[in-house]
């Protein structure tokens, strides 16, 4: 039977691919946001400075760089279905390459499994983005995107959870301690089983996959021509706007995200590893904003005005603002149970509610009117990912020595980032020619 589905079909019929989609979502965000996690467990046990740290991101999304165009070519060879697959089976050998890394305690080796997923990651996500943005109509694509968001982000919420219970709980009372040769190889052996539970569940996952019924997405015109170029595809201004864009907005999202565990470790928070879900709670509530108000009350280039005036605004206040004041926590935490943390702590946090509903709201406006080009240009859109590698290291130059001082400073970083997503909400996605 075929199961080749045009853009059209695809409208009419979406229950299932959506369903499984937005599985494949969770696993994207689950992978991911173990970063957040993984890089302050990593500053401790190899004793790293900022940048150092901030490696540990960058191999993972560098990936992007080189590896996004040959996704698309891949995609336009196999189909979206079977590049979904192709790249689940490398983040299972990628989960792999971190046993052999945690059992010598080489951080090499941790950069170069951090750099195979990203490269597999990269795959998926040239593969899924588009098909949740041709499964309806152009103007509700931000939402149907946020549903993915909220997938992915949950994701985010549960993986720093998870981490913490199998992995960092054990080891709270070393925060703030110099380690001996025997703590440093008790912390890294007590990855080695979580990342081998991580890759059988990857090969699962790989194989139902393969053997669903997800129907193949075609690239065509309404001619039936063959996919166009990236030369081509250079020619839409929006477009590439849209690629700086994504570079921005994945460079403060990882920012805030990842780097947020770093800070808190600086700071001497106890349970610096689960600090990302935090941020990814309120990456949670923008999404449902998002879903709620798109486009019924605001256009998605409102939402995305609104979102990066936020941004700016969070910015300045996390720089600026009190390290030491636990005024924000004293009002909406601690009389519910929760931790007592620092403003400037919190604030980051909340950058997440910023980030939201950019990714969704930047693919389609990118997008529109491309046709045939879609599947190059997103894999072109996929390379803004790259923003994630160059943002924490931007972050850990400007960090210093390294000291909670020097951290909270470099989140300066981020105000650029929001300016250029504000340049593109109000003008730049309007443009059609050079």
């Amino acid at each position: 039977m075929d199961t080749t589905m045009s853009s059209r079909d695809l409208t009419k019929s979406n229950a299932v691919p959506m369903a499984i989609v937005a599985g494949l979502f969770f696993i994207l965000g689950f992978a991911t946001w173990l970063n957040g996690s993984l890089m302050p467990y990593l500053k401790q046990i190899f004793d790293l400075t900022p940048f150092q740290a901030a490696l540990i991101l960058g191999n993972f999304y560098i990936a992007v760089t080189f590896t996004a165009i040959p996704s698309a070519w891949v995609i336009r060879k196999v189909g979206y279905k079977n590049g979904m697959a192709l790249a689940i089976g490398g983040m299972l050998l990628a989960a792999l390459l971190y046993i052999p890394a945690a059992e010598t305690q080489t951080f090499g080796l941790f950069l170069v499994a951090q750099l195979f997923m990203g490269i597999a990651q990269t795959l998926l996500q040239t593969a899924v983005n588009p098909y949740v943005v041709r499964l309806g109509p152009e103007e509700s694509a931000a939402v149907r995107v946020s549903i993915m968001g909220i997938l992915n982000k949950s994701a985010g919420v549960v993986a720093p959870l998870v981490f913490s219970a199998l992995i960092a709980a054990q080891f709270t009372g070393l925060v703030g301690k110099e380690l001996t040769a025997e703590e440093v190889t008790m912390m890294a052996d007590s990855l080695i089983l979580p990342y081998l539970g991580m890759a059988a569940f990857f090969g699962v996952i790989a194989l139902a996959v393969k053997f669903s019924p997800i129907p193949e997405l075609q690239d065509e015109d309404e001619d039936g021509n063959d996919q166009g170029t990236v030369k081509e595809a250079l020619r839409h201004p929006h477009l590439v706007l849209g690629v700086l864009s994504l570079f921005f907005y994945v460079a403060a999202e990882v920012i805030a995200a990842d780097t947020i565990g770093a800070y808190a470790l600086s700071l001497g928070v106890v349970n610096y590893s689960v600090m990302t879900s935090y941020t990814m709670v309120c990456m949670v509530v923008g999404y449902v904003l998002g879903i709620i108000l798109i486009p019924r009350v605001i256009s998605q280039q409102k939402a995305l005005t609104c979102s990066a005036v936020l941004g700016i605004l969070l910015s300045l206040a996390i720089v600026f603002g009190s390290a030491e004041s636990t005024a924000i926590a004293d009002a909406v935490l601690v009389p519910f149970g929760g931790a007592q943390l620092p403003n400037s702590l919190l604030l980051i946090a909340v950058l997440g509610l910023a980030n939201a509903i950019v990714w969704p709201a930047v693919w389609p406006m990118a997008l529109s009117g491309l046709g045939k080009l879609t599947s190059v240009a997103s894999g072109l859109l996929v390379m803004g990912i790259a923003g994630g590698a160059f943002g924490p290291m931007f972050w850990g130059l400007l960090s210093g020595a390294g000291d909670a001082a020097g951290q909270q400073f470099g989140y300066i970083v981020l105000v650029p980032c929001y300016l250029f997503i504000l340049y593109f909400a109000v003008a730049g996605h309007k443009k059609r020619s050079w």
